[in-house]
């Protein structure tokens, strides 16, 4: 008796295909994601940025307004009007440079209140005599090197001895501006480098150098943030430090290397600050820290970490540097524009709150008890 063959069982065949119904099904598929991907971008997360910046952007056309409205007779003028604009950039270019590094540190979870004086400690070590006599160039790599090495022991001291950022850069804070009174004697160090006067004093196609430096730090910031993965690791670590360390990301070296940053951008600012008063002092960049934390939360980067942006930043930046130029041209004194600003900085974290539900979470838990 011989053994039949084995049978192959052959898999069942797909019923025919209708080619118009096919044509039809690529025309949808080549159609949807255009009109669906932008939809769903624009309510996701991508879209909550860009949304953000909108409305900053109506608030500085809210203070143009109100600017042409109070002081119609300067507004009426072209001229003055397109001179006004690029002096409130110059004044928002040196805040905004420290902004930058400081919207990643707080991405990153953290906070840094000694930018002030790291750019003051910055200055004055670039500016003493010494230094001075290796020309433009040493008092930049200094002033670059100086910042850098305070960022790094500032991070040193969070990442490796574990102190809370808060109290660590306050520590530096002092540290920083008593060391900056110690080199310069308590005296006012004057630059004698042309190169570096210059920085303020010049202008490239009509527009301040020092309008130019912003503008390569902030697009220099936006590419690192966005489009690297040194970016990616920055958001990770501030939403969840123990999730990042999970995923193989070290914390503590990327912490570290998050305050080097934001001292490379206060290297950077004081050579741009020296520039302007063509000189450096222990009491230069005075509360610096607090108008880069407040154009930064304006911005709309979240305290806590995990979310920011660089473009919101530089719009926090202009923003105040705008409302500072609409006070002068009207008089106003400073106190009152001290105010304003802090009012603008509580509803901007009222905003946050209500936007991220913990507001609303409370007024829920309020509805359940007294229910």
């Amino acid at each position: 008796m011989t053994d039949s063959p084995p049978t192959t069982k052959l898999p069942a065949q797909s019923p025919p295909v209708d080619p118009a119904e096919t044509e039809a099904a690529g025309h949808r598929a080549a159609a949807a994601p255009a009109g669906a991907g932008r939809l769903s971008w624009w309510h996701g997360d991508g879209g909550e940025g860009a949304k953000r910046n909108l409305a900053l952007i109506g608030v500085l056309l809210v203070l143009f307004v109100i600017g042409a409205a109070t002081r119609s007779d300067l507004y009426a003028n072209p001229d003055w009007v397109w001179a006004n604009m690029l002096s409130i950039l110059k004044l928002a270019s040196v805040v905004g440079v420290v902004t930058v590094g400081m919207t990643f540190v707080i991405i990153g979870g953290g906070i840094d209140l000694s930018v002030g004086a790291i750019v003051a400690l910055a200055g004055v070590w670039c500016t003493t005599v010494a230094t001075q006599s290796f020309g433009a160039g040493g008092m930049i790599f200094t002033a670059i090197v100086v910042g850098i090495a305070v960022g790094l022991v500032n991070g040193a001291l969070i990442a490796y001895g574990r102190l809370v950022p808060f109290i660590a850069t306050l520590a530096m804070l002092v540290a920083a501006r008593g060391l900056a009174a110690e080199i310069s004697d308590k005296q006012t160090q004057i630059s004698q480098s042309s190169v570096i006067n210059g920085i303020a004093s010049n202008d490239l196609l009509g527009i301040p150098l020092l309008v130019y430096i912003l503008a390569l730090v902030v697009a220099g910031g936006w590419v690192l943030l966005n489009r690297t993965t040194f970016g990616r690791r920055t958001v990770a670590v501030g939403g969840n430090p123990e999730a990042a360390r999970l995923a193989g990301i070290n914390v503590k070296r990327h912490t570290l290397l998050l305050y080097a940053l934001s001292g490379l951008c206060c290297g950077i600012a004081a050579i741009m600050l020296t520039a302007q008063a063509t000189s450096a002092q222990a009491a230069m960049a005075n509360l610096y820290e607090l108008d880069a934390i407040a154009a930064v939360i304006i911005g709309g980067t979240l305290l806590s970490g995990g979310r920011g942006t660089i473009i919101g930043s530089l719009l926090g930046v202009i923003i105040f540097a705008t409302i500072t130029n609409l006070f002068a041209i009207n008089g106003l004194s400073t106190e009152a524009q001290n105010m304003v600003k802090g009012g603008i900085i509580v509803a901007a974290v009222l905003i946050q709150q209500i936007q991220f539900g913990s507001l609303s979470q409370f007024f829920r838990r309020n509805r359940m008890t007294t229910s």
